[in-house]
């Protein structure tokens, strides 16, 4: 397994990948986009995935928008990958950081939620994340790491088709956390049938 990789195992077959990287670089099935409602591009994550997909992707945003309107917090659409290496991006809007009083954690596991389940839907094997939220959006990224992590294992763990999520995360303090939350949900006894493998 390469340097700076953590791999979470989830029975049945299932595994997490945390990892360092560009996700519009990533072969998976689909990679999810932390979107604005809009569904129109904007910064960050969501930028560059319309610069690395191309026009055909914000074509497809803006027949969904005409369809249904702004894309709500907590929930899910798919679109073509276009130019990217995954033949899909999935479009989640997390939510903005208000101090956790306005239903943040419930909102953010959702986004990881409904995405795993129109990746299955889609009946898609594997699915990239972002850490969705922590940027200009303020959620703190050690409390975002456990949510996520927690929604994708326990979500995982009920799905057929899906059998692989990644977390591609932009840097190496990103990545820190997030291995460390991995460790974390495994001391605490929560999901006790997962296991962890690191070299980091």
């Amino acid at each position: 397994m390469p340097k700076n990789i953590v791999r979470v195992v989830v029975p049945p077959g299932k595994t997490v990948l945390l990892l360092r990287g560009d996700i519009t670089l990533a072969r998976t099935d689909a990679i999810v986009n932390a979107a604005n409602s809009s569904l129109m591009g904007g910064g960050g994550v969501d930028g560059a995935i319309h610069r690395a997909g191309g026009p055909a992707i914000l074509e497809e945003c803006r027949k969904i928008r005409s369809a249904q309107g702004p894309l709500p917090t907590g929930k899910a659409v798919a679109t073509t990958g276009a130019k990217l290496a995954a033949r899909h991006v999935i479009h989640t809007v997390g939510p903005v950081w208000n101090g956790g009083k306005r239903n943040e954690a419930e909102l953010l596991q959702s986004c990881y939620r409904e995405s795993l389940l129109l990746a299955e839907k889609l009946k898609l094997t594997s699915v990239a994340f972002p850490s969705i939220s922590t940027g200009a959006f303020g959620y703190p990224v050690e409390k975002a790491a456990i949510v996520a992590l927690s929604a994708v294992v326990e979500t995982l763990a009920q799905l057929n088709s899906v059998s692989q999520a990644q977390f591609v995360l932009f840097d190496q303090f990103t990545l820190g956390v997030y291995s460390q939350a991995a460790r974390e949900l495994l001391s605490s006894g929560k999901f006790p049938s997962i296991g962890i493998d690191s070299n980091d």
